[in-house]
């Protein structure tokens, strides 16, 4: 069986126990008008679906801004700050690690949020990004204090905790192979991925209330990439078990 073959069994198991499975898709480093930019937001409107776009603050210039006034079904989110590695030499990237005091960090987020603000007004979702998917706990407890209800990282949540004023909702298909060739994975490998976290939900071995995340990298990709994005946006899109949410839905601002 293809990968295809296999998503497709997996989906016919959720409409059999009467259950839908939910998609997100988020992509990131957003910082420019640039010809891929442009791409991507061709192909969501062709799709037809909800696109969470995770702009990196510092480096952002006002014609992306401009790029996506008007476009609908966009929802902005906060890359961070200026997607800097502050770990030592060898390590794994990370800008809000616990590489630093906390009242830097505060005072970075706190400088970019400012700059959304004045990028995107109050358009844009207050939820942040970690570059690289990496967060200290320690500074993912200074978010709600900053203005921030949301924080998207990678791989399964643990679970909702509801002592906590932040909405996790975290992305778990990468479609790149970063540590490889720095191109598409290639859709077995991404297709095996995703089936995994739709079985688990489907089982309860992961949070089933978490929408299966696709974390593309518009300015990095390939054909290959622009083309499965292309054929698991309208495969999911036919399946009766299947839907797509967006950021505005699955990150609500609190009451």
């Amino acid at each position: 069986m293809t990968g295809w073959d296999l998503l497709s069994a997996e989906l016919d198991a959720w409409a059999a126990a009467g259950r839908v499975a939910e998609f997100w898709w988020r992509d990131d480093d957003a910082i420019d008008a640039t010809p891929a930019l442009e791409r991507l937001v061709s192909l969501r409107a062709d799709l037809d679906l909800p696109l969470a776009l995770a702009v990196i603050p510092a480096k952002a210039r006002p014609a992306l801004a401009a790029a996506l006034d008007g476009h609908t079904g966009i929802d902005i989110l906060q890359h961070g700050y200026a997607h800097t590695s502050h770990r030592p030499a060898g390590g794994k990237k990370a800008e809000l690690g616990a590489d630093r005091e906390l009242w830097e960090i505060a005072r970075e987020l706190s400088d970019g949020r400012g700059r959304m603000l004045d990028l995107f007004g109050e358009t844009w979702l207050n939820v942040m990004v970690p570059p690289w998917n990496r967060i200290d706990p320690a500074v993912a407890n200074l978010l709600p204090g900053l203005g921030f209800h949301g924080l998207s990282a990678f791989k399964a949540r643990a679970g909702v905790d509801v002592s906590t004023q932040l909405t996790v909702v975290n992305t778990h298909v990468d479609i790149i192979d970063w540590t490889g060739t720095r191109a598409y994975s290639g859709d077995e490998a991404v297709l095996s991925v995703a089936v995994e976290h739709l079985a688990a939900k489907r089982t309860g071995a992961a949070d089933s209330g978490e929408a299966t995340g696709i974390l593309s990298h518009h300015l990095a990709h390939d054909d290959g990439c622009w083309a499965f994005i292309g054929k698991f946006g309208r495969f999911t899109v036919a399946h009766p078990a299947a839907k797509w949410r967006s950021a505005g839905d699955l990150f609500p601002v609190p009451s």
